[in-house]
């Protein structure tokens, strides 16, 4: 079984960066895809990136070429460099397996953008 806590959300302006963390017990984590997941109000959970155990890596076409997805296996560690931030990213950010497990959703991290 796996746990996941995020972290590293805040309040950031228009054009600003953040890096998310997720990190992970269990020994199992570096043999899983993982992905960043977001939730915005009103709105449904969509993924954002993705990276499999051998760091190949998946972007949504909303935020590529602004977020880098990367994994440190030795540290039970994922991470998510978001860039260039944007009003539209603003959501509650989610690290899960990917696709994901329903018993492995977190607390996620807020993360707004706003001047």
């Amino acid at each position: 079984q796996v746990q996941l806590v995020e972290s590293g959300g805040g309040l950031v302006q228009p054009g600003g960066s953040l890096r998310l963390s997720c990190a992970a017990s269990g020994r199992t984590f570096s043999i899983y895809a993982m992905g960043w997941y977001r939730q915005a109000p009103g709105k449904q959970r969509e993924m954002v990136a993705a990276i499999t155990s051998g760091g190949r890596t998946y972007y949504a076409d909303s935020v590529k070429g602004r977020f880098t997805i990367s994994r440190d296996n030795a540290k039970n560690t994922m991470y998510l460099q978001m860039n260039s931030l944007k009003p539209e990213d603003t959501a509650v950010y989610y690290c899960n397996a990917d696709p994901p497990n329903r018993f492995y959703w977190g607390q996620g991290t807020q993360v707004t953008v706003s001047s």
